[in-house]
């Protein structure tokens, strides 16, 4: 088997606990626009791209005030602004870099989020330096569980797929991880570690303090 050269974070879920973030952002912005939307709608689109769930919302309920990409954008500013206020590292998120750094791996970080977010987060958690890549699959044409944006982090580092670890708390991420062929490691939220469709990845932690050079070199 070829040996793991690189492991690429997902970042919403996995590296910060951004999801709470994201769903509040939903339940004050979007019912201003005549939107009915409840906790469990915005569970239910953990994964998706917010310029996705906008445009589910408009099109099942059209408002004619600002266009959706605005709505996006005040969405988008008050998940940066929680970020930057709270600092939501993850539980184990410098131990996990840390085990990377010590086995000589290269790291990414792939995200949907937009590049604002993702440079608040770094900011945030004063990671400067630490990823030699950082890719937004905000602006690609598909989004995940389309592949597009780990490829690109893969091509980023200039890695083989199959030479890569993408780190995942999400189905529709896991999907698109799968997709690009690389090794994947799934770390659900607590209450979803039971679903049996996370049985697709390599292997499945209940936190980034599990993981470990042995779970590497085990994929």
């Amino acid at each position: 088997m070829p040996a793991i050269k690189a492991v690429v974070f997902d970042m919403d879920g996995l590296m910060i606990d951004s999801q709470p973030y994201w769903q509040d952002a939903q339940l004050v912005l979007l019912p201003q626009f005549g939107v009915p939307i409840t906790r469990q709608d915005t569970i239910d689109t953990t994964g998706m791209r917010v310029d996705e769930i906008v445009q589910m919302c408009y099109e099942k309920s059209p408002w004619d005030s600002v266009s959706p990409e605005v709505v996006c954008k005040r969405i988008v500013d008050h998940v940066i602004e929680l970020v930057q206020k709270h600092k939501p590292a993850m539980p184990g998120l410098n131990h996990a870099i840390d085990v990377c750094q010590k086995q000589g791996l290269k790291l990414a970080l792939a995200s949907s989020s937009p590049m604002a977010l993702i440079q608040a987060t770094i900011d945030a958690l004063k990671l400067h330096g630490v990823f030699q890549a950082k890719v937004s699959g905000a602006d690609l044409r598909y989004s995940k569980p389309h592949p597009e944006v780990y490829l690109n982090a893969c091509e980023a580092l200039d890695v083989q797929p199959h030479q890569c670890v993408a780190l995942e708390d999400s189905f529709v991420g896991l999907l698109a991880a799968k997709a690009a062929q690389m090794k994947t490691i799934v770390i659900p939220e607590h209450s979803a570690s039971s679903q049996q469709h996370f049985a697709i990845a390599d292997r499945q932690l209940a936190s980034l303090e599990e993981l470990s050079a042995d779970v590497l070199q085990s994929l």
